[in-house]
């Protein structure tokens, strides 16, 4: 792959908060896991084991996942950032506001902003969920390792013509997923990823994040 084909592939992903209802053929899946699967990992460990959900019981996930957040509260396995500050929230902030403006949202209206977050819940209709554990006796170098396999599986279901979205919203309901899909208790449950084929017309999915100028995060040295 040359240079400019990686970067293209790279600009254009995004995540997709808006799928059509049709399967992703098994074949197709097992393509994008396969070519996820050669990122680098320490030691060659790869660590990530992969649950996929088939549309059928995504919907039923979706279902009981949106019920429990609906309750309010959460209980992840690794704790979500104690703040946002600085660039760091004026990013995401942007980024919020983009997706609001793109669905109608309008600033100050609280119970639509709600409404969209809880989507998180439903998968943004997706039609698959791939869920991502780590074991816990590897620690932290072992999410590094998943986060590569992340960031494989998304520009690879990109290259294929699929969307995706990896959502830490979803890992946030562990005890529930942990039973859902029976991860041992020597596992960490990482994020889940939604995945189907995007729906281009949705307005949630016309806009594109930015990315900030090399000057605000590159340290040159010698």
């Amino acid at each position: 792959m040359t240079h400019d084909a990686l970067t293209e592939l790279l600009s254009a992903r995004h995540s997709c908060r808006a799928y059509l209802p049709d399967d992703v053929p098994r074949e197709v899946i097992e393509q994008i896991l396969t070519a996820a699967q050669r990122v680098p990992s320490w030691c060659n460990a790869q660590p990530w084991q992969v649950h996929i959900t088939g549309k059928d019981e995504t919907t039923r996930l979706a279902k009981a996942l949106h019920g429990e957040a609906m309750k309010g509260g959460h209980t992840p396995d690794i704790p979500f950032p104690q703040a946002y500050t600085g660039e760091h929230q004026e990013r995401r902030r942007t980024c919020g506001w983009q997706l609001y403006e793109a669905v109608g949202v309008q600033k100050g209206d609280r119970a639509g902003s709600a409404r969209q977050m809880m989507e998180n819940f439903r998968f943004f209709g997706a039609p698959h969920m791939a869920l991502i554990t780590a074991p816990k006796e590897l620690g932290q170098y072992a999410y590094l390792d998943c986060g590569g396999f992340i960031t494989g599986f998304c520009l690879a279901a990109r290259s294929l013509g699929l969307g995706t979205i990896p959502q830490a919203a979803v890992a946030g309901f562990a005890p529930l997923l942990r039973d859902w899909f029976q991860v041992p208790e020597d596992r960490t449950i990482l994020v889940g990823i939604a995945f189907g084929y995007p729906d281009e017309k949705h307005p949630a999915n016309a806009f594109r994040t930015g990315r900030a100028d090399l000057t605000e995060w590159v340290t040159w040295v010698g």
